[in-house]
């Protein structure tokens, strides 16, 4: 029987570009696509997947938040996370939110394939270069993950722009530009926006 394969990527070119990859495998199902967090869970409450190839950042929930979600609600489905992130703090925290599997966006067709055909068993699987990366001290291990909003807003937040600024840039409420303040605060511990912008810095994230 068919593998059922569902992705959530908000990059259209991974999309058609994984789908290249899988559309001619007699194994494989394709079941579409959803760009970010709410269309995916929309989906699966009509339709369910055995597989889900998942990406880490993602504009409205981190994939890890998102990946919990999931598992918590459809258990039955098998998550392989899906990131250009190496870190081993992300692909550990990938892991710890149930995921069972990682994939970098570098990998062949063969290591996707072998990813999707695993994880469906109930096994695990690491990509060669995600397998690597657990091998490597990891000196990030504190990065938090953050939405792609959220890295716009503490970008234009590190460059001096206020929350009326921001949400002209952003087309979006001065509301919604203090949530993500707050949010980003509280995701980085940080008691004001000059240690946020300074953690920030630190860890590489601006």
């Amino acid at each position: 029987m068919a593998i059922k394969v569902f992705i959530v990527d908000d990059h259209y070119m991974v999309i058609e570009g994984i789908h290249s990859l899988l559309q001619n495998e007699k194994n494989i199902e394709w079941m579409g696509h959803a760009t970010n967090a709410a269309s995916c869970i929309a989906f699966l409450q009509q339709q369910t997947p055995d597989v889900i190839l998942m990406d880490i950042n993602l504009p409205d929930k981190s994939g890890i938040d998102l990946c919990r979600e999931v598992k918590e609600n459809f258990p039955g489905i098998f998550i392989l996370g899906l990131s250009t992130f190496n870190q081993q703090s992300f692909i550990e925290k990938m892991l710890g939110s149930g995921a069972s599997g990682y994939v970098l966006k570098n990998a062949t067709q063969e290591e996707l394939m072998e990813g999707i055909e695993t994880v469906v068993k109930g096994k695990q699987f690491l990509s060669f270069d995600a397998a690597l990366a657990l091998r490597k001290p990891d000196t990030n291990n504190n990065v938090p993950v953050i939405t792609r909003r959220e890295k716009e807003v503490l970008e234009l937040i590190a460059d001096g722009m206020t929350n009326n600024e921001i949400a002209q840039k952003l087309f979006i409420s001065t509301t919604t530009v203090d949530t993500h303040r707050k949010n980003l605060l509280a995701k980085f511990e940080a008691k004001n926006i000059a240690s946020l912008i300074k953690v920030a810095v630190q860890q590489h994230m601006i």
